[in-house]
């Protein structure tokens, strides 16, 4: 079996692999990149955040805190369907480059409320 601190350094690496991906096909989807198009950029987002939600499940486990019982989980996993949502808007979905934009910069606010949450254990993190 993982250990704690083990699983939440592999789900903290993924989420910065993540957001650096998701960042990265952003800034190539504004610069209208050929890069986005290439095989990996298509596979390897889905093998992070597949590890990225195992572990994340394994850690509710360990700690015995689950969505829809504890607040801060609940407010992560609703952030977390935000974010994929802005997220399929901005890199597959928008019809306009300017939604498209709006959508990835909308979805990095996500993120970081995600984080905060995480962070805090709060769902209102910056409420003092």
């Amino acid at each position: 079996m993982i250990d704690y601190p083990v699983l939440k350094t592999v789900h903290v690496s993924c989420v910065a692999a993540s957001y650096a991906l998701f960042f990265t096909r952003g800034v190539w989807m504004i610069q209208e990149s050929a890069l986005r198009q290439r095989r990996w950029v298509k596979i390897v987002p889905h093998i992070i955040d597949t590890m990225l939600l195992l572990s994340a499940i394994g850690l509710a486990a360990m700690i015995r805190q689950y969505p829809f019982v504890n607040a801060w989980l609940t407010a992560k996993v609703l952030g977390l369907v935000l974010y994929i949502g802005l997220g399929m808007v901005a890199l597959k979905r928008g019809r306009t480059r300017r939604t498209c934009v709006v959508a990835w910069i909308a979805a990095q606010a996500v993120f970081f409320y995600i984080v905060a949450v995480a962070l805090t254990r709060n769902p209102l993190p910056w409420s003092g």
